[in-house]
């Protein structure tokens, strides 16, 4: 997974430039600063050491100043005698100059052309300072004339180990601090990310602890709040729902009765059906309640069983139902309402399609191991247009579900629900040859094995 696509990769990744670049910047600042008082401070010294040499130089017999040369250390000055009339007045350099007021007016100082050779090229694009490379001419006390060439080092010396040493401690020192602060950062937000997932799937799962800072402390309490209003407003549709429902059972079951005595055959039929209808109607509106309040726990479940067990009863009430199973699944599901949900598909199946098929398939969906149970029917299937509009409730495609085959438009409602609180999705497509495909993606953990 890319890590820029997460918030946490984005945090690390923008402390971690957003650390190294000022740090780099810091640093070139500093190293030029201190490149320029160093060259400042070599600049000094070889300028006392042109004046110590041309001292040195003049005190001497002229006899002995060849021996001097050939013994003194070079130390990036090339010094030879030359006749004095080879040392014209020319414009003086500023190191000249230096040099001149150091000596004094007692020598005359001049500058002269530099051997390009003797001079290394200095790096392009810099503004620290170097040390100059010229040629002086000095006339001494006597007359006698010296060039003398200041030659700055050829190469810089190579980074030590224990730099790049440093380098690397410093770099790991800032991912780590880095990962430290973005993980700080986010981990509020990824907790409220899951507390967010698990109240889509449980309506009653526990409040958020109240911790941190001020801002996440707020951020808390509204989430937690919004919780509390949600799992009330579906508490007070529940109860409601279920009271109309018990105090219509009586007069319902009151009316049923008087209708039985109806005189007319085909009238009592019709008011029957229609009473029928009624209280499928009320029965499925409270199913359909509950499947969004649903306060059963989640445990550890054989897929395959339950499937199996729910395609039996099928078979009993005389549904064209087959199952193909994949032993050894374990979900996390919540037992009654997976099975409501099971039950709905297969009975929308059979009623629509005449015949249910059932198969399972795992799959990895972005890394994740899914299981998908697919049920196949063999009807007419429904328009691509009309596949997300058939989970809205109430919904009806008058052409196949209408109330006369005895739908409500409310059993792949409860489904996908129920499914939802599973963490999974219902898809339906059809079948190029001909029928419905209704895949019901659930997850599956990682504690489950395959036998």
């Amino acid at each position: 997974m890319n890590i820029l696509s997460s918030m946490w990769g984005r945090v690390f990744s923008v402390l971690m430039v957003g650390m190294v670049s000022s740090t780099a910047l810091t640093g070139w600042l500093a190293f030029g600063e201190r490149e320029r008082t160093l060259m400042q401070y070599r600049v000094s010294h070889n300028i006392e050491r042109t004046e110590q040499m041309a001292r040195a130089l003049d005190v001497l017999p002229t006899s002995s100043r060849e021996q001097f040369l050939a013994a003194a250390p070079p130390m990036g000055l090339q010094v030879a005698s030359a006749p004095s009339e080879s040392t014209p007045a020319t414009p003086e350099s500023d190191y000249a100059k230096a040099v001149s007021e150091k000596l004094g007016e007692s020598f005359h100082v001049t500058s002269l052309p530099t051997d390009a050779a003797l001079c290394p090229r200095q790096p392009k694009g810099t503004n620290v300072p170097h040390l100059p490379c010229e040629t002086l001419g000095i006339t001494l006390h006597d007359g006698t004339g010296l060039r003398l060439t200041v030659t700055p080092p050829r190469s810089t010396p190579p980074l030590h180990s224990d730099f790049v040493q440093y380098l690397l401690m410093f770099l790991v020192s800032i991912a780590i601090l880095s990962y430290v602060i973005a993980k700080m950062a986010m981990r509020p937000l990824q907790q409220m990310a899951e507390a967010a997932m698990a109240l889509g799937q449980d309506i009653n799962s526990p409040a958020l602890p109240e911790k941190g800072t001020s801002e996440i402390q707020q951020a808390t309490r509204a989430f937690n709040a919004m919780q509390g209003r949600i799992r009330h407003h579906i508490s007070q549709r529940t109860h409601m729902l279920a009271a109309i429902t018990h105090d219509l059972q009586t007069p319902l079951t009151r009316l049923r009765l008087r209708l039985e005595k109806v005189s007319d055959p085909e009238l009592r039929d019709k008011l029957i059906g229609d009473l029928s209808a009624m209280q499928m109607m009320i029965r499925e509106g409270l199913d359909l309640a509950r499947s969004m309040d649903s306060s059963e726990a989640l445990r550890p479940l054989d897929i395959d069983s339950l499937i199996d067990s729910v395609c039996s009863d099928a078979v009993e009430a005389g549904q064209q139902v087959s199952f193909s199973g994949l032993p050894g699944i374990t979900i996390l599901a919540k037992p009654q309402a997976l099975r409501r949900c099971l039950t709905n598909l297969i009975d929308n199946a059979v009623k629509y399609g005449h015949y249910a098929k059932i198969s399972l398939k795992l799959e990895k969906d972005d890394a994740t191991d899914v299981l998908k149970i697919l049920i196949h029917d063999g009807g007419a299937g429904i328009p691509a247009d009309f596949q997300r509009k058939v989970f809205e409730p109430f919904f009806r495609m008058e052409t196949s579900r209408s109330r006369e085959s005895g739908g409500t438009g409310l059993g792949l409602t409860i489904a996908q629900n129920i499914a939802q609180q599973h963490g999974g999705q219902l898809q339906l497509s059809n079948l190029p040859e001909g029928g419905l495909e209704v895949a019901l993606t659930l997850p599956v953990h990682q504690s489950s094995e395959r036998s």
